[in-house]
């Protein structure tokens, strides 16, 4: 660590009031010098109703709107590719809660919870599952490249690990501009054996970026299992070939990934630099809507069901009575009606005019080469 010892020597590069509020840590209570290993040892297992609550009514979103999301394929409402989340959704959901909303987030093509996290309505995540142009990409980018700007969301990309070294770039443009935002990119484990990844790595580190690279490892990449890929069965161990802090995170509670992240976002705003998280995690579903999932058993998905990271959270809020049986029933009809809503919102938006096909392609308003 460049400056362990860093509260309110340099003020203006942490925002500890922000990142510790959430976990009900007050600064008034935190002695003057202190460390970064002592600050986040405070923040462990100091959650409170609110974090849990908003974990449940999050995941449960995610959950059900891609529950919708796999019914409305099936009946070819919606079309093309489309990935499904489900049983991943404590990765999203403990990074939302231990990050800022000015930071900004970049994921793959697995990317409807991210955008439903930062903050996109599900009425314009549905109308672009439907290419309509009410959705979030204007009816352009579909299940695979949502996108919004206003919600510090960057996509959604298709290309597998194409959206590492922009995640590193955009980490860069705020390093530039002076701020101390923080930028999570998201990679699956079989993106983890390209190439760019290794040139990424490297410049973030050399440049020390404020980016957090996540690594969602469900296992099985598009069908292939880590084992049959690679001889680094633990993923984080590419980043120690970067001198990166590394680690391998449980992405089935929500509570290591907050932990996790929170000391990475922590480390990134104090000028040290990018953090590796390998968070294991698993999809119930196949890699997409076309995939049987042949390459594992029945039993191991069942296995892994027992872990579900709702049910965890919704185990505790019931442990801890933060909320009764008619509290779970009033969420389950809130978000009910919101997902169909979306689908009513979706169906009755209008597909984009044809004109559109040669808007968002150029900066340049009236670019002079297009021929038709």
């Amino acid at each position: 660590m460049a400056n362990s010892f860093y509260l309110y020597q340099n003020p203006a590069r942490l925002d500890v009031k922000h990142s510790f509020s959430k976990l009900n840590l007050k600064l008034c209570s935190i002695p003057k010098f202190i460390s970064f290993a002592v600050l986040v040892k405070m923040a462990k297992n100091n959650f409170t109703k609110e974090n849990y609550l908003g974990w449940y009514e999050q995941m449960l979103l995610m959950r059900r709107f891609e529950e919708k999301t796999a019914q409305l394929y099936g009946q070819q409402k919606i079309k093309g590719f489309c990935h499904l989340y489900i049983g991943q959704e404590a990765v999203v959901a403990g990074t939302m809660s231990a990050i800022r909303k000015d930071d900004k987030i970049i994921t793959a093509y697995r990317d409807h919870a991210h955008a439903l996290a930062c903050g996109i309505s599900a009425d314009a995540v549905m109308a672009e599952l439907f290419g309509k142009v009410t959705g979030c990409s204007k009816g352009k980018g579909g299940s695979m490249h949502l996108f919004s700007k206003e919600h510090n969301f960057f996509g959604g990309h298709g290309i597998v690990g194409g959206q590492i070294p922009l995640g590193a770039g955009i980490a860069m443009a705020d390093q530039y501009k002076g701020n101390d935002n923080v930028t999570v990119c998201y990679f699956g484990d079989g993106a983890a054996r390209q190439g760019a990844l290794h040139e990424t790595f490297n410049m973030a580190m050399l440049w020390k970026l404020p980016v957090i690279f996540v690594c969602e490892n469900n296992g099985y990449a598009m069908g292939t299992s880590v084992e049959r890929t690679t001889n680094v069965l633990d993923i984080f161990n590419i980043g120690n070939a970067y001198h990166m802090p590394s680690e391998s995170v449980d992405g089935m509670q929500c509570e290591t990934v907050h932990h996790a992240v929170n000391e990475a976002a922590l480390r990134a705003r104090n000028g040290d630099g990018p953090t590796l998280l390998e968070i294991r995690t698993y999809r119930y579903r196949g890699h997409s809507m076309s995939d049987p999932a042949k390459y594992r058993s029945k039993e191991e998905v069942e296995e892994y069901k027992k872990k579900d990271p709702i049910e965890q959270v919704k185990a505790t809020i019931v442990s801890k009575k933060y909320a009764d049986e008619k509290w779970f029933e009033e969420i389950e009809n809130k978000i009910e009606k919101i997902v169909l809503e979306s689908v009513d919102f979706a169906e009755n938006s209008p597909f984009p005019d044809p004109s559109e096909i040669y808007t968002d392609v150029y900066a340049e308003p009236d670019y002079p080469f297009i021929n038709e």
